[in-house]
């Protein structure tokens, strides 16, 4: 019980963030356009967004820990609040400062919450450390059905009520501010290893030099995703002008991606013993 208790702390603070993550998927290009910018400006602004989320991604977790998980948890959703606001701007340079906010926010989405969790389970509740993958993996299916659900609110919000492509993004605000207060109120401070930022990087080089299998894990990975970064970028631009509804369309990305998902859990699983090379 008291391990549920602990899931579902977490779980209050990390879905809502997830949901207003993926509420601005559907309609970011489609505002962009609705705005009247030349397909190449947008370009430049998915760019800001995409360098941003590598620039911050190699410090996120020095911020991190030096900050504190919690309050690196509460910057994220004001940040992203901010990110969001801007959207309801038209000024380029607005937008670009958005972008970069938003590259910002990802980085500590995917380094800031996860870290505070594996923390507060080993090191305060000493919990099994076999139990963080249930943790993670239950997260997993939230998010698919989250994304799903965001596709179908976003078209709700946008289209069905008539709101235009902004409204997903100042919906997404209160989700942010959620989250925020649910970690203010119930999630105690955490601090990790005060490293340099030097040796990190240089720890990380070394290994990704020396060994030969980290090196092609990650050229395939940048490759699979430029892929998925090209197609993120032209898929609103290709079915909009047929008049396809975006959130629905995002929707059923997400739902194929999660069966995919269960499709290789099944494969893995005892039943089939698969393997993945």
């Amino acid at each position: 019980p008291a391990f549920r208790r602990f899931q579902r702390g977490y779980y209050r603070v990390y879905l809502p963030a997830l949901a207003a993550d993926w509420l601005q998927g559907p309609f970011l290009y489609k505002l962009y356009q609705h705005y009247r910018f030349l397909e190449g400006q947008i370009a430049i602004l998915y760019v800001c967004g995409f360098a941003s989320t590598v620039l911050f991604g190699l410090v996120s977790s020095a911020l991190v820990d030096r900050l504190g998980r919690k309050k690196s948890c509460v910057l994220f959703s004001l940040t992203y609040s901010v990110c969001c606001l801007a959207k309801l701007s038209r000024d380029y340079l607005v937008l670009v400062a958005g972008r970069v906010l938003g590259g910002l926010s990802t980085a500590l989405l995917f380094s800031a919450f996860e870290a505070w969790y594996v923390h507060e389970h080993v090191e305060r509740h000493d919990f099994p450390p076999e139990w963080i993958a249930v943790t993670f993996s239950r997260a997993a299916v939230w998010n698919s059905g989250i994304a799903v659900g965001a596709g179908v609110a976003a078209e709700f919000f946008a289209e069905g009520l008539g709101l235009g492509p902004v409204a997903p993004f100042m919906v997404s605000i209160p989700l942010l501010v959620l989250s925020g207060v649910f970690a203010v109120k119930n999630w105690d401070e955490n601090y990790g290893k005060n490293r340099p930022f030097s040796k990190t990087c240089g720890d990380g080089l070394k290994r990704l030099l020396s060994d030969r299998r980290v090196l092609l894990l990650g050229t395939v990975q940048a490759l699979f995703e430029s892929v998925i970064y090209i197609f993120i970028f032209l898929w609103t631009p290709v079915l909009d002008p047929h008049g396809a509804p975006l959130g629905i369309v995002f929707a059923a990305f997400m739902a194929a991606s999660a069966l995919g998902s269960s499709l290789y859990r099944l494969a893995l699983s005892k039943r089939y013993h698969l393997q993945p090379v």
